[in-house]
C-alpha cells in the first residue's frame, strides 16, 4: 500500500534523475525560483530570460481580508 503511493516518484526519479533531484532539492532547501541568485543562474544555464510568475493570487476583485462561510 504505502509502495503504491511511492511508486510515481520512483518513475519520475528513473525517467528524470537530475530534474528530478534539482526540484527536490530546491524544495527542500525553500528555495524560490523568482529570487535573484537561482534566477540568474537559471538564466546562465539555459541561455535565455524566464518570466517568473507573480506569487500574489488573483482574488477576483475580493478583498484580502477574513472572509465568513456558512456551515449547513
Amino acid at each position: 500500500m504505502f509502495v503504491d503511493e511511492l511508486t510515481p516518484i520512483f518513475q519520475q526519479l528513473a525517467q528524470h534523475p537530475i530534474s528530478f533531484m534539482g526540484g527536490f532539492f530546491s524544495g527542500v532547501l525553500r528555495l524560490n525560483l523568482a529570487d535573484d541568485p537561482v534566477k540568474s543562474w537559471l538564466n546562465q544555464q539555459t541561455g535565455s530570460n524566464i518570466h517568473a510568475t507573480s506569487t500574489v493570487e488573483q482574488n477576483n476583485g475580493k478583498s484580502s481580508g477574513p472572509q465568513s462561510i456558512a456551515i449547513e
